[in-house]
């Protein structure tokens, strides 16, 4: 008896070819006899084994023959278990899934027996409203044959010796107490002349008898419409189509609508409409949208004609009408300040107005859009418009140039045409309006205005100094000096221009610059073009709307309203407005919802539009270009529309094709929570100018990390996301060659590999520079130095002239005569020019 793998062999020798018998055991039980020959091994199946596992695995687990090869008990135990927990699953799936059947139908049931139910309640409900509607009727009908016979008997003699009159018949009407027998067979006879009177009228025949008795009932059909109508009859009979008169449509179609709609108006069959667009190839459904211009051809195809609107239409109640001579009346003109930077715009206009604006402006410059009116020792009135000079607000000084009757070009005389004098001279030509030169800061002594007047004809100012028709005028802010002379010279121009608009239409005007202030709500300071603005107004303006709350002027102060030329601020919008909106007075607020609700719309879809890839190749690249620039996120939020507009439009400008700034979200007002979780989540800086956080998004922005800074000036702000984007950059890489190595020979060294002995020719070569192989003047390999020795010592580095060993890092391939470029590489910072 031997062990093997926890199984008891039991030998018996015998029999005629003398094998050996050995008989298995497993944890105790019988499974098989082993029968062992001199020629082969065979597995003898015990009666009862096949069987005798059944109560735990069933037959296969007991019957090896059955079983594959190389699974034990165990195993088969344990698949055995899967297979039945298995089908245990799959029973209870099928239970479930009739209980939920059962379920499904008992409820299709119960809201079948529910529809049953409000269906027949209705059917009960028209039933009893045709029945006392038919009662009603009949009552009625009654009430008239009453009257016929009271009037018929009254006109007609007593027959038969009745000698009842009419007093007795009206007296005997009224008392509605028993009927006599003889008034009971008159409601007889009249409900039968009733009746046949309707059978009359149902039948369409007219008889002697009936008309002369006048008793043929309401109108009958004609005999067109009963031959009409046999006809019909007749048709539907043989089984020919019964051709219907068409009914041609006006179908308002606008630019997009569903196949659905349009058939329905159309009071066509959705099939049919159907059809036809797969006749035109075009394969859609009845829900899907089609365009204005195929719904045009379906429409001239069912013989309808077709009204084309649009979503634009809202806005046709803003009224653009050409205004009466008559009603026309002289205006203030509008006079805009433009010129470079740090040229005296605001100073100039302070000394006209005798304010100091420009001590309340961060760094003493202008970074707004200032409306303001001034009276002259004339008596008449000027509005004056004062732009910003910095680069980032071209936007602003577009806009200024827009709403303006006369530009005033502002020119220091001591720094002559600069950057944004170029461009202001641009807007001006742009917008065709006339140009007066103001000369400033004339009192310094470096001051050449001659030098000023030269250069303007550079760019095709000439002016009337210089014999062309230009006006210019020297003046100094500081001085006064030529104030009164610039004065005549705007008075001049307008006088020329006969400006003249209507006040007594309905408003129009342009917004100038819009903040979001935390008493008073969304600003805006509108300049009145056309009509007077009174409080009250129902307005739209681009994407908003309101009801005017109050107007005040520029000097603080309330009033009711506003003419033209008149620069105001509005209060009672509903949101802040975009800087160079043009304010429309309408009748209604629902007219002003409407319309601002559609350019809100129109305005999303254009934006998604822009930033969204129209095909796959656009999008593969886009995907590509975004992989391979870094962003630099932000958000932007300023005290007005006007100064975040050009933030945004100076961080565009900021990067190249390696780095570039996103804003995430700019907007007007206070630095809020949901800011500073906005900036969280993209981790990104919140820049604030001339606004602050307020207490809740400051302590949210300290317990999530979230810088925020704030600035007055707009130089920094750039300056320093400039500096930020330049970290972005990853730095240059640049080489510098400090030697060259000549190989002479080759050794084999063990442990070490190939060695060439080379000697240096040129330069110095370094142990921790980079080398390169050249073979004929084409590079090798380009690697680093495993060893540099001269003689048997490591050393750091060899000078020109000496002999060395060197070994490169895993590269064995050099031959004599090849030539080791030696070079070291250097970064270098790049930043954002």
């Amino acid at each position: 008896m031997s062990d093997n793998d926890g199984k008891k062999t039991l030998g018996v020798r015998g029999g005629p070819r003398s094998g050996n018998v050995k008989q298995s055991f497993s944890h105790g039980r019988t499974k098989n006899v082993v029968v062992e020959t001199k020629r082969k091994r065979v597995v003898v199946p015990k009666p009862g084994a096949a069987n005798s596992g059944a109560g735990k695995s069933g037959q296969t687990a007991g019957d090896p023959s059955r079983r594959p090869a190389g699974i034990s008990d165990a195993e088969m135990e344990r698949r055995m278990k899967a297979l039945q927990a298995a089908k245990a699953r799959e029973v209870e799936e099928a239970a479930t899934r009739v209980a939920e059947e059962k379920a499904r139908e008992e409820e299709r049931m119960r809201r079948r027996e529910e529809a049953e139910a409000k269906e027949r309640e209705e059917r009960e409900r028209e039933q009893a409203l045709k029945a006392r509607a038919e009662e009603e009727a009949r009552k009625k009908q009654e009430a008239e044959d009453a009257a016929k016979r009271a009037a018929a008997a009254a006109a007609a003699p007593p027959e038969d010796g009745e000698q009842k009159t009419p007093a007795r018949a009206q007296k005997s009407a009224p008392t509605g107490g028993a009927a006599a027998p003889g008034r009971k067979k008159e409601r007889e006879d009249d409900r039968t002349r009733s009746k046949s009177r309707d059978d009359g009228r149902r039948s369409g025949k007219l008889t002697v008898n009936q008309a002369l008795s006048g008793r043929e009932g309401g109108r009958t059909k004609s005999l067109a419409a009963m031959k009409r109508k046999q006809e019909r009859a007749r048709q539907k009979a043989m089984g020919a189509p019964v051709e219907r008169e068409k009914v041609v449509r006006d179908v308002r179609v606008p630019e997009t609508i569903v196949v659905s709609e349009l058939a329905n108006r159309m009071a066509e069959r959705v099939a049919d409409v159907v059809k036809s667009l797969m006749k035109m190839g075009m394969m859609v459904t009845q829900n899907q949208p089609i365009d204005a211009d195929t719904a045009e051809l379906i429409v001239e195809e069912f013989g309808h004609r077709i009204q084309r609107v649009s979503d634009s239409d809202v806005e046709d109640v803003i009224q653009h009408v050409e205004e009466d001579e008559g009603d026309l009346k002289p205006r203030p003109p509008v006079i805009t300040i433009m010129g470079h930077v740090d040229h005296g715009k605001t100073s100039l206009l302070d000394a006209i107005r005798n304010a100091k604006v420009v001590s309340g402006e961060a760094g003493g410059i202008t970074q707004h859009i200032g409306a303001y009116q001034v009276k002259t020792e004339s008596g008449s009135t000027l509005t004056f418009l004062d732009t910003p000079g910095h680069a980032a607000f071209t936007s602003m000084r577009s806009r200024g140039a827009q709403v303006t009757d006369i530009v005033v070009l502002v020119v220091a005389a001591d720094d002559s045409v600069m950057p944004q004098t170029i461009e202001a001279i641009n807007h001006a030509k742009a917008a065709k309006v006339p140009m007066i030169v103001a000369i400033n800061k004339c009192d310094k002594p470096a001051a050449d205005p001659n030098k000023v007047r030269a250069e303007l004809l550079q760019y095709e100012v000439i002016v009337e100094e210089m014999s062309g028709d230009v006006q210019d005028v020297e003046v100094s802010a500081v001085t006064g000096q030529g104030l009164d002379e610039l004065l005549e010279s705007i008075a001049l121009q307008a006088e020329i221009l006969e400006l003249k608009a209507n006040p007594d239409r309905a408003a129009e005007g342009a917004v100038i610059e819009a903040q979001l202030d935390i008493g008073r709500g969304p600003v805006a300071t509108v300049l009145v073009q056309k009509g007077t603005l009174k409080q009250g107004d129902i307005f739209v303006v681009g994407e908003q709307w309101g009801r005017v709350r109050a107007l005040v002027d520029d000097k603080g102060e309330r009033v009711q309203e506003a003419g033209p030329s008149v620069p105001v601020e509005v209060l009672g919008l509903n949101g802040t407005p975009e800087a160079g909106d043009v304010l429309n007075v309408v009748d209604t607020e629902a007219q002003a919802r409407e319309i601002a609700e559609y350019r809100e719309s129109a305005a999303k879809d254009k934006r998604a539009a822009a930033g969204a890839a129209t095909t796959l190749d656009q999008l593969m690249q886009k995907a590509k270009e975004d992989e391979n620039v870094k962003e630099l996120p932000i958000l932007v939020k300023a005290d007005v529309q006007g100064s975040a507009e050009a933030i945004v439009q100076a961080m565009e400008k900021i990067g190249n094709e390696e780095v570039r700034v996103r804003v995430l979200h700019y907007g007007v007002g206070a630095i809020t929570e949901t800011d500073v979780g906005l900036a969280e989540a993209s981790g990104a800086p919140i820049m604030g100018f001339n606004v602050r956080a307020n207490a809740s998004a400051r302590n949210s922005a300290n317990q999530k990390g979230v810088e925020i800074r704030y600035y007055s000036v707009i130089y920094d702000l750039v300056d320093d996301v400039k500096a930020a984007a330049s970290g972005l950059l990853s730095a240059e890489i640049r080489e510098h060659f400090i030697g060259y190595a000549q190989i002479k020979e080759v050794f084999k060294v063990s442990g070490v590999g190939k060695v060439a002995g080379c000697l240096v020719t040129e330069g110095v070569a370094r142990r921790s520079a980079g080398v390169r192989l050249l073979r004929d003047d084409v590079v090798i390999h380009e690697g680093t130095l495993k060893t540099l020795k001269r003689f048997k010592d490591e050393v750091k580095d060899v000078q020109s002239g000496q002999e060395c060993g060197m070994a490169f890092e895993n590269y064995d391939d050099i031959r004599p005569g090849d030539v080791i470029e030696i070079f070291e590489r250097e970064e270098v910072e790049r930043n954002l020019e």
